[in-house]
């Protein structure tokens, strides 16, 4: 049930037994995000003002050129979470590696590693377009006492214990699961406070919208090519119509409240996909399924993948059940 006057920690208490796990554990780290994720929305803001838009001329591991704002959001997202000793260990779209953290007794007592896109979409800052982050968080697999392991990190998506974005547009929200479905909060900027704003959130069953860069239509796979003229023919409901924003966050949010697909297939230039499948395509398929969506590769759900590596890359299909399905007819 809906109740705006209540706040993202009050409804955190309220729903305590949504999480499995200890609730003060998990309220430290929704605390910790959402610490930082209004700290990067107040340099958000003020892009444009001052010297925080542009490039840094530094490639980071996925060998995109960084955005100053890549950076100052990698180190208030980490910085943040370290500070809360709660988690084991982060591992960051801009970071090479996993970086493990000891509990304040250095006895490796923390239970939890948080997956992150610091600042996702981030070359949109430039022209003031909607930017995200996003997160997932698990339980680490191995022993407490022990230090942490790429093994705690290569996880399927189906062990996810939350997962969530932040949409920073016209105004800032906050999304997240914890498998018991989607709930959304809306920043009050003048008292910097979370106040909940969408309650059980259900993307529509069906939908008109398709998001693709058709920019690159020529490389995608025959498959792809038929569906997106299956999208624009003129019969039934059709033609659909074409949004694309180029940043994942905001095309999903788009299409998880209006109703829609998300696409990014492989193509000859990037042959396994290009999102990332640990920072972006897994806590955006957790969120999809709870909403009562669907999330594939073109094979598979995306929450059964394997993963082999701490940068593996995907396709990604996301968005409305019967979107997917009738996709799913063209492969």
């Amino acid at each position: 049930m809906l109740n705006k006057n209540q706040t993202l920690g009050e409804f955190i208490i309220k729903n305590q037994t949504s999480f499995k796990y200890s609730s003060g554990e998990f309220s430290s780290l929704i605390n910790s995000i959402r610490l930082a994720a209004k700290v990067v929305n107040h340099e958000v803001n003020k892009a444009g003002l001052v010297d925080i838009i542009g490039s840094t001329g530094e490639q980071n591991i996925q060998s995109e050129k960084q955005q100053k704002l890549d950076v100052y959001a990698n180190e208030k997202f980490i910085n943040t979470l370290i500070n809360r000793n709660i988690v084991c260990g982060i591992a960051s779209e801009e970071e090479e590696t996993f970086i493990s953290i000891n509990s304040n007794d250095k006895n490796n007592q923390n239970k939890y590693v948080v997956l992150i896109d610091p600042l996702d979409g981030s070359s949109n800052i430039d022209v003031n377009v909607s930017v995200g982050t996003i997160f997932s968080i698990y339980r680490r697999k191995s022993k407490i006492g022990a230090e942490v392991s790429i093994d705690d990190f290569l996880q399927s998506g189906r062990f996810q214990v939350a997962a969530g974005y932040i949409i920073y547009g016209t105004s800032t929200m906050l999304f997240y699961t914890t498998g018991k479905g989607v709930n959304g909060f809306t920043l009050n900027p003048a008292i910097g406070t979370f106040y909940h704003s969408h309650s059980n959130v259900q993307i529509p069953k069906n939908g008109n919208i398709y998001s693709i860069n058709e920019g690159n239509y020529l490389q995608f796979p025959d498959y792809v090519k038929k569906y997106i003229k299956f999208c624009q023919e003129e019969e039934d409901e059709r033609p659909f119509t074409s949004r694309y924003i180029g940043s994942l966050v905001s095309d999903f949010h788009r299409n998880m409240i209006k109703g829609g697909i998300f696409l990014y297939p492989q193509t000859a230039k990037n042959p396994n996909g290009k999102l990332r499948l640990l920072y972006e395509c897994n806590p955006i398929a957790f969120i999809c399924e709870q909403a009562g969506g669907l999330a594939i590769n073109g094979e598979k759900n995306i929450l059964d993948i394997e993963p082999k590596e701490l940068h593996e890359r995907t396709p990604f299909y996301c968005g409305s059940e019967k979107m997917i399905q009738q996709f799913q007819k063209f492969i």
